[in-house]
């Protein structure tokens, strides 16, 4: 988007009017570039410079004479875009074309001589966009155009031969094609020869009438949310997902009444891995930001912080992608709008929202006043402290020995001092437990039945779900004066990947070792998700490489526990920096793309990556020989010893659920052959995971 501006602030949308300028080719042939530049400076919030003005005449001029020799035939049918919305991504595409059965992504670097990599990825991201989320994209044939304008890239229009080319995953998305001005109609018409006979006509107001149901990364939903949209904007209305907004809406049902009623409230948000519970907490967050922000032009400092929210996690890793990520778009977006904001202000301005919850702990411990913030969501609370790891951790760190409560009443007792009202949302995750230490939900929910006896208890129902272990502690809640069932407040499909909601499922039965369940739902997930198996690492890097397209983020995961992968580079005792494995791009050493560094649990939990190698060591072993059972092992010194305690067991076994949810399109599992001279890594230690893994159905490459 060569000098576009992104979307602005709290901009909606409504489906028919995607594009700033629309008109049918044959009336787009006709017009004036003034009477077209009238039409999209006219629907912008931004105050064009003249340098956009002469990029926007620039492209008309292009494209009306790349086009001008289509007007005959496709003239009242064929569409022209420009400056089309691209929700997900918070960016407009330069110029859509839909032209026959194609639909034509053109992007436009004005001035540029050369093609670069980062743009060739942006044009593919939009096209990916449209295939991926836009209803009526998804079967029709969308050709990504880049356009540098001065360039003249392979000397193709001398022979009217254009590389135009599908790729392995053979859906009607072809690869970017890569031109100069004056190249751009003959690539056009390569395109359309390429789909002659192949395609169904497009009905092009029924296609821009199609509705977009985006699923963002974690990452892109909380720039989104930061930057001022709301849940709805950027997250599915299909029938088959569960509405977030829903789930936002009773959250927010909750502290209204809290507020208005003067008391103390605590709520329990469930779901399924990636069903949105982190979304859902930013998303209440943000709001309760923005409403603090707007309370500074004219209410009293009271009022103020009564409005204040914090997003509160334990992870420490998402904190801190999270508040990168958030600084750095805060900086691109101030630099777009012509103003210079340094780095460090966008950090602590993030900051204010989102943080570690053991700051927030400390902080509480340091000042005995209430917190300014009368509303909390903890992420992933089932992760917070029980009594023996919090006081141990006091007496070590803090020089307070004797300490008497478990992270989750401590953190209770902090909003407790709230003389009027609040609110703690708690999100909460089943089966993920993976540190030693971690009390899981039912320490919660025993914590306000033991000192908290006059707060509201909001429960999701499916918090008595088995995976949640909190049996016990909401047994005690049959006698507690104020508990409220909601089923609004469970997330039950998985939004993480958006090509089969299912995954989950099958990663369950599969650790469950529910041989006949797991095959059930692979096969129900399998065409739109593909997972492949093999014991070749080199062959699993090389399917990650070209399954991805444009900037879709590609890693290799492991257990914390797979000390025996040395022999193949990877050494989970170098630590990984999560921020630069994330969010650095693909020439720098230190990300996920370069496929040398390694994230484990501790890293992806909470977050997720478009395609994933795990990689699966003799930690977490199947026992082979007809025994339809885990091995749990640790490395330790010179040779694995089994692992007995339960507790234990059980972190190892969500350590892998972990890894085998972070992926949103597809993963390839590595399981190495070992080596005979080898005890450490001797094939039988690997050999039966990967022929129950095989038992399966999963493809083998």
């Amino acid at each position: 988007m060569s000098l576009s501006p992104s979307i602005p602030t709290n901009h909606h949308l409504r489906p028919i009017e995607r594009s700033l300028y629309s008109a049918s080719l044959a009336d787009f042939c006709a017009a004036t570039d003034e009477y077209v530049l009238g039409t999209i400076t006219k629907g912008s919030a931004f105050a064009i410079e003249m340098t956009q003005r002469d990029a926007w005449v620039g492209q008309m001029g292009v494209l009306r004479g790349a086009l001008a020799r289509w007007a005959g035939a496709f003239g009242s049918s064929g569409r022209v875009h420009f400056e089309f919305v691209v929700p997900r991504v918070g960016k407009r595409i330069d110029a859509v074309v839909v032209l026959g059965g194609v639909v034509l992504v053109i992007e436009f670097k004005v001035g540029a001589e050369a093609v670069f990599g980062s743009a060739v990825d942006q044009v593919w991201d939009y096209a990916l966009d449209l295939k991926n989320f836009h209803e009526t994209s998804h079967r029709v044939l969308i050709a990504p155009i880049l356009v540098a304008t001065e360039a003249k890239v392979g000397g193709a229009a001398a022979s009217g031969v254009y590389a135009v080319a599908t790729t392995v995953h053979d859906d009607n998305l072809l690869r970017p094609i890569c031109v100069g001005s004056e190249e751009l109609g003959d690539a056009i018409a390569a395109v359309m020869s390429f789909a002659e006979g192949d395609t169904t006509p497009i009905d092009a107001a029924a296609w821009e009438r199609g509705r977009y149901s985006p699923t963002p990364t974690i990452i892109e939903a909380a720039m989104a949310l930061y930057a001022g949209h709301g849940v709805a904007d950027i997250s599915r209305s299909d029938a088959g997902a569960i509405n977030l907004t829903q789930t936002s809406e009773a959250d927010t049902k909750i502290i209204r009444e809290a507020k208005e009623k003067k008391v103390k409230a605590i709520c329990f948000v469930t779901g399924v891995p990636g069903a949105g519970k982190t979304l859902v907490g930013l998303n209440v967050a943000t709001s309760y930001m923005q409403d603090a922000q707007s309370s500074q032009l004219g209410q009293d400092a009271g009022e103020h912080a009564a409005k204040h929210g914090v997003f509160l996690s334990g992870n420490g890793p998402l904190v801190a992608i999270l508040c990168e990520a958030l600084a750095r778009d805060k900086v691109r977006r101030e630099a777009e709008a012509g103003r210079k904001f340094k780095k460090g202000q966008a950090k602590s301005e993030v900051k204010a929202f989102v943080q570690n919850v053991h700051h927030f702990r400390d902080e509480c411990l340091a000042d005995e006043r209430p917190p300014i913030e009368h509303v909390v969501l903890f992420d992933e609370a089932q992760r917070a402290w029980n009594h023996e790891q919090t006081a141990g951790f006091m007496a070590r760190k803090k020089g307070k020995p004797g300490f008497a409560f478990s992270e989750p009443h401590f953190l209770i007792s902090c909003m407790d001092r709230h003389p009027d009202w609040a609110v703690v949302v708690c999100l909460v995750g089943g089966g993920q437990e993976i540190n030693t230490g971690e009390a899981g939900i039912g320490e919660w929910v025993a914590s306000i039945r033991r000192g908290f006896p006059d707060w509201h208890v909001h429960i999701s129902p499916h918090l008595y779900d088995s995976e949640y272990q909190a049996s016990e502690g909401l047994a005690l809640l049959e006698q507690h004066a104020h508990v409220q069932r909601n089923p609004l407040l469970h997330l039950s499909v998985s939004m993480r990947s958006f090509r089969a909601e299912h995954v989950s499922a099958f990663v369950k039965s599969l650790l469950d070792l529910d041989r006949d369940a797991a095959i059930k739902h692979y096969a129900s997930i399998r065409e739109k998700y593909p997972i492949v198996l093999t014991r070749d690492l080199a062959k699993a890097k090389a399917w990650l490489r070209a399954q991805a397209r444009g900037s879709e983020r590609y890693g290799m995961v492991v257990s914390s526990q797979a000390l025996r992968l040395k022999p193949h580079a990877i050494d989970v005792r170098v630590a990984t920096d999560p921020v630069h494995w994330f969010l650095n791009d693909k020439d720098d050493t230190r990300s996920s793309y370069y496929l040398e560094d390694v994230a484990t649990e501790f890293d992806v939990q909470g977050l997720e990556l478009d395609w994933a190698c795990v990689v699966w060591d003799g930690d977490f072993r199947h026992a082979g020989d007809g025994a339809n059972r885990w091995e749990h092992c640790s490395f330790v010194g010179s040779k694995w010893h089994r692992i007995n305690k339960a507790e234990r067991q059980t972190y190892l076994k969500n350590a892998y659920r972990v890894l085998l949810t972070r992926a949103r399109q597809g993963m390839v599992i590595c399981v190495p052959e070992g080596d005979a001279t080898d005890p450490t890594r001797d094939p039988a230690i690997y050999d039966g995971t990967y022929q129950y893994l095989r038992g399966l159905g999963l493809n083998v490459i």
